[in-house]
């Protein structure tokens, strides 16, 4: 099932995903592809990185972002108009490090269809061209489903990647679908192909859940 939520605020969205996931875990609904733009927003996550930040936290909300800690994996990233998000929530059990090779390998498939040769990097999680990073990856698996996700800039203002060390990563940089190909591209028109690019890679493919599981975070 795939759920188009179009620009929402990240608390929204958040509360959204906890709502499905609670219906994935117990069998109520099928496993679920929520895809979202959000506002201006910096999360941060279970590895922290608030020290990561590059303006203040009270200048950022000065400038209209927002500021989240969450349960996902990994370090601080951020999220804004013309980047596409997703929160696959997925049945996964404990094949938690296929799964992130998965999500890397759709989104290398989405930018092939550009014309962008990326690569999947388990050490740097996120796909990236050369040295910057173009799709950031981090989520959580609670009750053996997935949530979070991934972010793929799109026509994102890179320039607020100025604010932080992008996932923690100094002497890395940031990309875009803009700037790599040299020209706006609508997020309509990315959607339907990655959508096509998960059904290619997940279709049927999802193991069952074990809701006896802890919570655990990857990144």
């Amino acid at each position: 099932m795939v759920r188009d939520l179009g620009r929402m605020a990240y608390a929204e969205a958040w509360h959204e995903q906890l709502r499905v996931h609670d219906l994935v875990a117990r069998g109520e609904q099928p496993p679920t592809l929520l895809l979202v733009e959000h506002p201006p927003v910096v999360t941060f996550g279970k590895k922290g990185g608030h020290e990561h930040l590059r303006v203040g936290e009270d200048e950022l909300r000065r400038r209209g972002f927002e500021l989240f800690d969450i349960e996902r994996g990994g370090d601080v990233t951020y999220h804004g108009p013309g980047q596409l998000v997703g929160y696959p929530i997925f049945p996964v059990g404990r094949r938690v490090q296929e799964y992130l090779r998965k999500l890397e390998a759709v989104m290398v498939r989405v930018l092939a269809g550009y014309g962008i040769e990326a690569v999947g990097s388990p050490g740097y999680a996120g796909v990236w061209v050369g040295n910057d990073k173009v799709v950031a990856i981090g989520v959580a698996i609670k009750r053996d489903v997935s949530f979070h996700g991934f972010a793929m800039n799109v026509t994102t203002d890179l320039s607020h990647f100025d604010t932080i060390v992008p996932c923690g990563l100094e002497g890395k940089g940031v990309a875009s679908l803009a700037s790599l190909t040299g020209r706006a591209v609508p997020l309509d028109e990315v959607k339907p192909k990655l959508v096509e690019a998960f059904r290619a890679e997940f279709e049927g493919a999802e193991p069952q859940a074990r809701p006896d599981e802890k919570e655990r975070v990857a990144s």
